[in-house]
C-alpha cells in the first residue's frame, strides 16, 4: 500500500475513507484479504454509482444549456455542437479523468491489478480525448460548410487529413504506454519502415496530394458539373474527399472516382459556362442541295413581306444593282453579275430571328454559318447561346428556335435534307409500277 504522504489531496481523503473501511472490516473479524475486497468492491460500488450520476447530470446540464443558446441565437454552430454530440463526449472525458484519479486508490490493497487498471484507464483517457477532438472538428467541418467562403471548398478532405494525424499522434501515445517506450523511440523506428508505409497509404498520400493541387488550382469546386466520359461522369460534383470524389449524374446515378483522377486524367468542368450566364447552341439544319437556287423577282418580292427580312432585302439589291451596274453584267444569263439565292435569305432571315429573339444572347458569339457539303446535304449551323443555363430552359429555347425555322425553310423554297424512309422507296415503285 502506497505511503499516505505520497498521495495527492484527492488520493488522501480516498486512502482515509478506504484505511476506515478497511479497519471497520477488520474489527468485525474478516481477514485481511476478505477485508480488502470488500473494501474494494464496495467503493467500487459507490464510485460507479456516483459516475452514473454525473454522467446523467453533465449531460442534461451541457444539453440544457446548449439548447437554450441555440434557441436563442440565429447562428448554427451551437446547433452543429448538439447534432455532434460534442457534450456527450465532453461529459465522458471528464468522468474518465475523474475514474482515472479515483480507481487507483480503491485498489490500494491490489498493487498489481492498480499497475493493470491505471495502464487501461491513460488509453482509455487517449480514445475520449480523440472522440472529443473528432467531434470538434466535425462541427468546423459543419460550419465552415455553410460559410460562403469554405461552400465550394474541399473541406471533408482537409478534415480527413487532420483525423489522420490525430490517429497517428493517439497510435504513437497508444504503443508508447504499452511497450514503455518513449514516443520518439518509435518515431525513429519508422523511419526504416516508410517505404512499407508509402506502398500501404499510396493511395492516401495521392488523394491528399490532389486534393491540396486541386484547391489551389481551384480547378473543381463542390457543385461544379463536370464530364469525363472515360469513367461515365456527366454531373455535379457532391463531395471532394480525401480518397475519392463524388459526382452525381444527370441520371441520378453516383458516381466514385479517385481524388487523383482529376490529376491524372483530363476532364471537362463547365462552370466557365455557368458562371458566364450563356449556353452554346451549336446545332445544324441539312438543306438538301438540289434545292439551292437563285431567286425570281417575283419570289424576292414575296419574301420581302417578311419583317425581319424586309431591311436586308433592301440594301442587298441596291448593292446588287450597283455592282451589276459598274461591271456593265449581262443579265440575260442568271449566272452573269450578282443575284440573291433561296439558302442565303435564308441564312440571313435566320441570323436576324437569332437576333430578335429575346432568349439569346446578344453579347456572346452569335453567328449562323455554313458547313462544308456532305453526302447530307449543306449543313447550315446555328452557334449562339442562350440567356440561361439551366437544362430545361436550354432545351425550350432551342426547340423552339427549330420549330419555327423547320416550319418557315419551306417559304424560302428550300429542302430540308433526309435519308429516305420506307414509305418513300414503296411510293417510287408504286410511280415506276404504273408507267
Amino acid at each position: 500500500m502506497k505511503n499516505l504522504n505520497m498521495l495527492n489531496f484527492n488520493e488522501r481523503s480516498s486512502s482515509s475513507i478506504y484505511q476506515s473501511i478497511y479497519d471497520l472490516l477488520a474489527k468485525l473479524g474478516l481477514p485481511e484479504q476478505q477485508a480488502h475486497i470488500v473494501t474494494a468492491l464496495g467503493l467500487l460500488l459507490a464510485l460507479t454509482l456516483l459516475l452514473c450520476a454525473l454522467d446523467y447530470i453533465m449531460r442534461q446540464v451541457l444539453y440544457s444549456v446548449l439548447n437554450k443558446i441555440a434557441r436563442r441565437t440565429s447562428t448554427k454552430w451551437d446547433d452543429y455542437l448538439l447534432e455532434n454530440k460534442v457534450h456527450v463526449r465532453l461529459s465522458r472525458t471528464v468522468l474518465v479523468l475523474l475514474t482515472r484519479q479515483l480507481l487507483p486508490v480503491i485498489f490500494l490493497g491490489f498493487p498489481i491489478l492498480t499497475a493493470a487498471i491505471v495502464k487501461f484507464l491513460d488509453l482509455l483517457i487517449l480514445v475520449v480525448i480523440y472522440q472529443l477532438a473528432n467531434s470538434l472538428l466535425k462541427t468546423c467541418r459543419d460550419i465552415f460548410r455553410t460559410s460562403k467562403g469554405f461552400k465550394d471548398k474541399p473541406i471533408d478532405s482537409y478534415l480527413q487529413v487532420v483525423q489522420i494525424f490525430l490517429i497517428f499522434v493517439i497510435g504513437t501515445l497508444v504503443v508508447s504506454l504499452l511497450t514503455g517506450n518513449s514516443p520518439w523511440s518509435f518515431l525513429v523506428s519508422l523511419g526504416a519502415a516508410s517505404a512499407i508505409l508509402m506502398l500501404v497509404f499510396k493511395d492516401t498520400i495521392l488523394g491528399f496530394v490532389a486534393s491540396i493541387q486541386v484547391s489551389a488550382n481551384d480547378s473543381v469546386r463542390v457543385g461544379d458539373w463536370i464530364e469525363i466520359p472515360k469513367y461515365g461522369v456527366d454531373g455535379d460534383v457532391l463531395q471532394i474527399n480525401l480518397n475519392n470524389v463524388k459526382i452525381q449524374n444527370w441520371d441520378k446515378t453516383i458516381v466514385t472516382i479517385p481524388t487523383y483522377t482529376l490529376l491524372s486524367d483530363s476532364f471537362k468542368n463547365y462552370r466557365g459556362m455557368q458562371e458566364t450566364g450563356g449556353r452554346r447552341i451549336k446545332r445544324a439544319l441539312n438543306i438538301k442541295m438540289s434545292s439551292v437556287r437563285y431567286l425570281s423577282e417575283d419570289e424576292i418580292t414575296a419574301l420581302k413581306k417578311i419583317h425581319l427580312l424586309t431591311p436586308y432585302i433592301e440594301k442587298r439589291e441596291q448593292e446588287i444593282a450597283d455592282y451589276n451596274k459598274t461591271w456593265n453584267t449581262d443579265t440575260s444569263s442568271p449566272v452573269n453579275g450578282r443575284r440573291m439565292t433561296n439558302i442565303g435569305l435564308f441564312r440571313a432571315y435566320v441570323l436576324a430571328y437569332a437576333k430578335h429573339n429575346p432568349n439569346i444572347h446578344q453579347e456572346l458569339t452569335l453567328l449562323v454559318r455554313q458547313l462544308a457539303p456532305s453526302e447530307y446535304g449543306i449543313p447550315l449551323e446555328l452557334y449562339m447561346f442562350t440567356k440561361g443555363t439551366q437544362w430545361v430552359y436550354f432545351e425550350d429555347t432551342m426547340a423552339d428556335i427549330f420549330d419555327h425555322l423547320l416550319a418557315a425553310i419551306k417559304h424560302f423554297h428550300l429542302q430540308v435534307f433526309e435519308l429516305p424512309a420506307s414509305d418513300d422507296l414503296r411510293l417510287l415503285g408504286a410511280e415506276k409500277a404504273s408507267y
